[in-house]
């Protein structure tokens, strides 16, 4: 969906690109990306080094601060020192994101609020940091906030990183509105990568981690969305930049499964049936 601000003003190369959660994964192919284009990077990430020795294979001006997007202070310290650095951003993605798994019941209050943290308060400490700099810069900028096909159906055991991908969806299709309603020179895009070869996956899971039924179950979700494992971070790099390019607000890679899947969900809601197991029924 085209929305009607032009995003096609953006400047590639020269730009500014702030990435969070940009030490691997879908944000270290939006990193090597946006360095192919000539960008300058602001790369935020919690593991400092980590996030330097990655820094150190990109052939453009980085700078590296480590960041946890659940603190305010730290992504207005984030903002602040890419001002100070470039003197400008033209691109923010509010990438960071975790996985927490396992049957409701026995993931602990830590975990699921960890979740929420990252995935949806991150974005919005980096939509308090960077909106009002942007605002007050008035030059064509973008957004785009990292959610999940995980945002748009529901699942077993994956409910907090569910619920906290929805939350990550509507928190973005209210920044587009409330932009536009402002008359702001800022394109706003909802990304939802699809299954990608990214560590998140591999990391542990929170209370279910040992357990060998949860990584199955996701694994099942991946094949039958890919009919195999997936994306590399840079072909999902690829498809975010023509997306931003060609001013969409939904960047959706896999286009017919979700289309299928968010069809059925649908349906189903209409038709007050109760929820099924998505991403594995035809």
């Amino acid at each position: 969906m085209k929305g009607p601000i032009v995003t096609s003003n953006i400047c590639f190369k020269g730009g500014t690109a702030v990435i969070t959660g940009a030490a691997g994964g879908v944000g270290g192919g939006l990193a090597r990306k946006a360095a192919s284009l000539g960008m300058n990077l602001v790369l935020a990430d919690l593991d400092a080094g980590q996030l330097d020795a990655f820094a150190a294979t990109l052939d453009t001006e980085v700078l590296t601060v480590s960041t946890d997007v659940t603190d305010p202070i730290a992504m207005e310290n984030l903002a602040e020192q890419a001002w100070q650095r470039f003197g400008r951003v033209d691109l923010l993605f509010n990438n960071a994101g975790v996985m927490s798994a396992g049957l409701l019941w026995e993931i602990s209050p830590e975990n699921f609020r960890r979740c929420f943290s990252i995935n949806v308060l991150g974005i919005h400490h980096g939509i308090r940091a960077f909106v009002p700099r942007m605002l007050k810069a008035g030059c064509p900028s973008h957004i785009v906030n990292t959610a999940s096909l995980g945002g748009f159906v529901s699942s077993p055991m994956m409910a907090p990183y569910n619920a906290s991908k929805s939350a990550a969806v509507f928190l973005t299709e209210a920044l587009y509105v409330e932009l536009n309603m402002v008359q702001a020179s800022i394109g706003v895009s909802v990304l939802d990568p699809g299954p990608v070869r990214s560590g998140i996956f591999n990391a542990p899971f929170g209370d279910g981690g040992g357990n060998p039924a949860v990584r199955q179950f996701i694994d099942g979700i991946h094949h039958h969305i890919t009919g195999g494992g997936g994306i590399t971070p840079d072909q999902s790099a690829e498809n975010t930049f023509a997306g931003i390019e060609a001013g969409e607000f939904w960047i959706l890679p896999y286009r017919e499964p979700f289309d299928t899947l968010l069809r059925q969900r649908t349906e189903g809601i209409l038709a007050r049936r109760p929820p099924r197991i998505a991403a594995t029924e035809s």
